[in-house]
């Protein structure tokens, strides 16, 4: 290992790396074709891939489906976004998309995983509009109150909460009272967007290739949690469902009659 290369590997222990066990964060970048994960996090990936071949698919599919509502935001006018569990940095992030249709649209960043954010610290230099913060989504007030989301968004406008393949790490009851707690310091008119692996599918080989994916990442630092359509509708509660509602992500908004379901829902749900 060269000098530069023990010097960046001690900057990440400080940071609170783990290098020891895989990350979801960095699992979603390898599955993505990113560059910044560990060797841990590649072995682990490959088990998820044995279980369900179709996860590098998946992956796109969900990122697509990122990128379909951020536009839909915008054209309904919301300009701020809270992605919570944000993840490592990769084509298709949310300032990326909003800035180029909205130049002053406001993007605040929040991921617990020191990898994601010390690249997000480096891409981000120069975007006045946009953040990154270091929290726990489990901890909403540490989040709101936090100086890049605080100082960033007015809450007293709609923003768009974002909380895309992040929930089904995120077991019972923190899951619902986190979400509780966002949707109480939201103004009305915001909007609350999630995608979400789930096993309840009326396609049997979907349904299977969802639960061979959870076995893989039972190995790593954040279990796979899987839930019902039934679960997933009642995380937002009386929230009225945007058109197409509660969908595959490959169809929202527009379905896609005869292509395989990506074993994921996606949701937007508006707040009056």
């Amino acid at each position: 290992m060269s000098d530069d290369e023990w010097s960046e590997a001690q900057r990440m222990l400080e940071a609170g790396i783990d290098f020891e066990h895989a990350n979801a964060a960095r699992m979603y970048d390898y599955f993505l074709g990113g560059a910044h994960h560990f060797e841990v996090d590649r072995e682990v990936a490959a088990r998820v891939v044995e279980g369900n071949p179709d996860i590098a698919a998946v992956a796109r599919a969900n990122r697509a489906f990122l990128g379909h509502v951020v536009r839909w935001c915008l054209a309904q006018g919301i300009d701020q976004f809270l992605d919570l569990g944000s993840g490592v940095p990769t084509v298709g992030n949310v300032h990326e998309i909003a800035l180029d249709s909205e130049p002053t649209a406001r993007v605040a960043y929040v991921d617990f995983e020191p990898v994601a954010v010390a690249h997000a610290e480096q891409i981000l230099a120069g975007h006045p509009t946009v953040t990154i913060t270091r929290a726990d989504l489990r901890d909403p007030a540490s989040v709101l109150c936090a100086p890049g989301v605080a100082d960033l968004l007015d809450l007293d406008r709609p923003v768009a909460l974002l909380m895309i393949a992040v929930l089904h790490f995120v077991a019972d009851p923190a899951a619902r009272e986190a979400l509780d707690h966002y949707r109480a310091a939201l103004a009305p008119g915001s909007v609350v967007a999630i995608s979400h692996a789930s096993d309840d599918h009326d396609d049997p080989e979907v349904a299977e290739q969802v639960r061979g994916a959870a076995v893989g990442y039972a190995n790593s630092a954040t279990p796979l949690l899987l839930r019902s359509r039934a679960e997933l509708r009642g995380l937002v509660g009386d929230l009225e469902l945007v058109p197409p509602g509660l969908v595959d992500v490959r169809d929202w908004p527009d379905p896609h009659p005869g292509t395989p379901g990506a074993g994921g829902y996606g949701l937007v749900a508006r707040l009056p």
